[in-house]
């Protein structure tokens, strides 16, 4: 089978197209044919070599956190995962490599995909969409008539949280670039501010506030109301010492209003983000789908910014084209 790989830290030119084994499901494991995958920063990072102390690694490595498609073969003991059943899901834990024709994973990291999306484009979901769910419904509790501001609300997450805010009833603020001000209205925020040129202080108060940016979080962590809550969600990369360390902190020291976590979804919260997608509650955003052959290309692309939802990698033969 074909898998995107890397054999050092660099530039996306390390990312190369390989011909591997085709892995097997063992017990409680699935084999999973893969339709899609998304392009994330996480990946990006990693590739470059800036999470090299953070996450384990041994090359050759993988590219590809998420991804959607079919069942291909269950391992021995799992239940309710038919050959052939459409699913999606994430790799394993701190772990990347599916952009690829098959993954192999824990049938914990599945569930069954949503009827109503394509699977390619579904691919634009699992990891920003739980990543959303678990942050407004799970930690910070955000409800009806409540003030939500989406700090980098064009990314994937940032989209997904946008959508999500609106159907749980919460007025949403969204900072995005100037270019992409109407566009974030269309999709559903309330009100849109350009970034570049409006300070937080400027925004008014927030009952939840949503950071998918990861740098000046002070500023931000003091537009909360008296009750608000903070998700930090995103790490500067580049400065990740320092971000770690003030997300450690505020994380100990303000628990009630800093809700500091890892995306690590079990099942029942893949099946969940099945749930607000079947129901029209929040749909993938997908900017282009590139074939396999230009994984490299959308690397460069994401790190470049300026993307509308998620950029997509195909194992089907596609043209990509940008909405």
């Amino acid at each position: 089978m074909r898998a995107i790989q890397f054999d050092r830290f660099g530039p996306p030119e390390v990312l190369h197209l390989n011909e591997v084994a085709t892995p097997e499901a063992g017990p409680g494991e699935v084999l999973v044919e893969v339709h899609g995958a998304s392009v994330g920063g996480g990946e990006t990072a990693f590739r470059a070599g800036k999470l090299r102390r953070v996450l384990p690694h041994r090359f050759p490595q993988g590219t590809g956190n998420d991804f959607a498609g079919r069942v291909a073969s269950v391992g021995t003991g799992v239940d309710g995962l038919a050959v052939g059943a459409a699913v999606w899901g994430l790799m394993p834990y701190r772990r990347f490599g599916s952009v690829a024709d098959h993954v192999v994973v824990p049938a914990q990291r599945l569930a069954a995909a949503p009827a109503n999306v394509d699977l390619v484009e579904a691919a634009a979901l699992p990891s920003v969409g739980t990543t959303a769910v678990t942050a407004l419904v799970h930690k910070a509790g955000l409800r009806r008539g409540e003030r939500l501001l989406v700090r980098g609300a064009s990314g994937g997450v940032g989209s997904v949280a946008v959508q999500l805010g609106k159907a749980l009833g919460a007025h949403v603020t969204a900072l995005v670039s100037g270019r992409d001000l109407d566009w974030i209205r269309d999709l559903g925020a309330d009100a849109a501010f350009d970034y570049r040129v409006t300070a937080p202080e400027e925004l008014g108060r927030f009952d939840v506030v949503l950071d998918n940016v990861g740098t000046n979080l002070g500023a931000y962590r003091r537009v909360l109301t008296r009750h608000g809550r903070m998700v930090p969600l995103a790490l500067d990369a580049d400065h990740l010492g320092r971000s770690l360390a003030y997300s450690a902190w505020v994380g100990v020291t303000d628990r009630r209003r800093v809700k500091v976590f890892s995306n690590n979804p079990s099942a029942e919260r893949i099946a969940e983000l099945t749930r607000y997608v079947e129901s029209g509650a929040v749909r993938p955003i997908v900017d282009t789908v590139f074939p396999m052959a230009e994984v490299a290309e959308s690397h460069r692309r994401l790190e470049a910014g300026g993307v509308r939802g998620k950029y997509v990698i195909s194992t089907r033969p596609v043209a990509g084209q940008r909405r």
